[in-house]
This record gives C-alpha cells, structure tokens and sequence, in this order.
C-alpha cells in the first residue's frame, strides 16, 4: 500500500509538471532542463549528501509516514543540496566532530510539486512555503537538521522534535531550560559561521546564503 501510494503521488506530481505555474514562477522540471543548467553552472548540482559528507546520518522522515502530513512523500530515504551547499556541510561536519557532534539530516532538496502538497495540508500556513513563492528547500538550499552525540549516537537534546508547529521552536524562544537552550544556540551559531542562516520559527531549518541566485526545481528524486 505504502509503494502504490507513492508511486500515485509521482503520477499527480507529472500531472502537475505538464500544467502551467499558475503563479508565474519558473520551475525546472524536466531532466535535460535541469542538466542543461548544471552543464552551464556546476554549482547548480544536487549532490547526494549521504555520500559527499562523510559519517553524515540521514533521518528523512517524507520517505515513512512519520510526519506531519503522515504519509510517505518521497520514494527513498535520500537527501541531496545544491554544491556549495555540501560544500559547506563538509566543513560543518568536520568542525562538529572536533567536539564529538556530528550532523542528522530531516530533509534538504524538495521538489516544488511536495511544497504545493505540503501547503494544502498544513493545518498551520506559517509552517510551510506557499506555493506562490517556493521553498528554500525547492531551491536546494535548505536544509533541516540537528546534532547528534558521536559516542551515544542520539539526538542531542532540543527544544521541539523535528516538524513540531509550536511557538518553543522558534529560533528565539526564550523559555527553555538552560542546557536546551545551550544546545540550540551551539547549532545555530555553527551554522551561521559557514554561510547559513536559521528560519526565525523553525530552530532545525537552515537557508544557505545566495538561495537567490539557484532556480526553483520540480525534479523527482527518481531522477537524481
């Protein structure tokens, strides 16, 4: 049931490429579309995290339906982000380990037809990117994630799990323990240091700077 679920969300995702963006946007969709800018640009390459950084663990919720739209949103557990992008987990890594963290990755490149599924759904609209303007994530300069302890292997210690639509997990909210606060500034503060910068409402969400400069993508994570 699970597979025959995706693979119907695939076919409304194709029925949606072949329609026009009702907002004007321009959005690659297509495979050669999307090569044709890498070849202009490498940078515009998705890279699979997983294999670029290394010990990197990935925790992709839209690949099982632990998730706030409890359903499976992506064929496979991958997670991928524009070069530059990885570029700079690499480094973040690397520094993490120093202090015995290491990075868990909820999600990074989304295709736009999921960010239209997920405004549609959302209970809470402050959540999600609407449609009119795409995701960070749908420009593959997003990134969700947290730390975690190398020598346990566990979550280090936020203030909300991943996805909770709750005003504790902003990226200020000033009533939390001190240790949980701690951890939370530690992560954003590592972050910002190598080119990120923390969504205001979400501690876990982080945008690469220049997103600007990367175009909107509808292409399916079978194609990658």
């Amino acid at each position: 049931m699970r597979y025959l679920c995706t693979i119907l969300l695939f076919f409304q995702i194709a029925i949606v490429q072949a329609q026009q963006n009702p907002y004007g946007l321009t959005i690659i969709n297509t495979k050669k579309a999307y090569k044709e800018s890498v070849s202009r640009n490498p940078d515009n390459g998705l890279i699979d995290i997983q294999k670029a950084v290394p010990g990197v663990v990935l925790d992709i919720r839209y690949a099982t339906k632990d998730n706030f739209m409890q359903q499976v949103m992506y064929p496979k557990a991958r997670a991928f982000a524009r070069k530059p992008v990885v570029a700079q987990l690499i480094k973040i890594q690397a520094e993490l380990k120093k202090s015995g963290y290491g990075l868990k990755i909820f999600d990074a490149y989304r295709p736009y037809t999921i960010t239209v599924a997920f405004f549609q759904k959302a209970s809470d609209k402050n959540f999600v990117a609407h449609p009119k303007t795409g995701s960070r994530h749908n420009r593959g300069c997003a990134v969700d994630l947290t730390i975690i302890n190398l020598r346990t292997g566990k979550d280090v210690p936020m203030p909300t799990p991943y996805d909770s639509f709750s005003k504790t997990a902003a990226a200020d909210h000033p009533d939390l323990p001190p240790a949980i606060k701690k951890n939370r500034d530690f992560l954003i503060a590592v972050m910002e240091k190598h080119g990120f910068r923390v969504l205001y409402n979400e501690w876990w969400h982080f945008d690469f700077s220049g997103w600007e400069q990367f175009e909107l993508l509808d292409i399916p994570f079978r194609q990658l």
